[in-house]
């Protein structure tokens, strides 16, 4: 029995490495949704697994670390366990400023959309729905989505101006 455990230990063993960060490291913040401590808003049906960049200030022991959080985030406590964060590994030219992310009063980003890219008319068996390719103004970047025209309509008038016809772009 011991035998058995020894041999499975060590194979689950090698496939695990131990998660150590430096000073300086930039890492991403696990969001948890069930605690309620950070509630950033879902766009469709997707919510962000992770937030950040930021970066680590000091290794608090073993398995936790305090993170450079900005002042949106000051109700949320500095120091987070090993497990809660993710290295990043996208380079800074990839990065937005915070001051872009806009977040409202619930600690939910928002995110607008810029233009409409392109439309095109989606087939079913007996109707025709309009729908238009979005881009979005994302925490990860340039974000594009194909929505309903009618719903983008509603929410978004502002995007339908330009264009007597229905769309901003020709």
């Amino acid at each position: 029995m011991l035998v058995t455990r020894d041999r499975q230990k060590s194979y689950a063993g090698n496939r695990r490495k131990p998660l150590e960060f430096q000073v300086g490291d930039r890492v991403l913040l696990q969001v948890s949704p069930w605690k309620g401590l950070i509630r950033f808003g879902k766009k469709g049906k997707l919510s962000p697994r992770f937030v950040g960049p930021f970066n680590i200030l000091e290794r608090i022991g073993p398995v936790a670390y305090r993170l450079d959080l900005p002042p949106e985030l000051s109700n949320i406590h500095d120091t987070f366990h090993v497990s809660n964060l993710k290295k990043c590994l996208s380079g800074e030219t990839v990065v937005l400023p915070l001051e872009e992310i806009q977040i409202d009063e619930q600690l939910r980003t928002m995110e607008e959309p810029i233009e409409i890219f392109d439309r095109e008319t989606k087939r079913l068996r007996h109707s025709r729905i309009p729908i238009v390719k979005v881009r979005w103004n994302s925490k990860h970047g340039p974000e594009f989505t194909w929505e309903r025209e009618a719903f983008m309509r509603n929410k978004y008038p502002h995007l339908f101006t330009k264009d007597p016809g229905g769309s901003s772009k020709n």
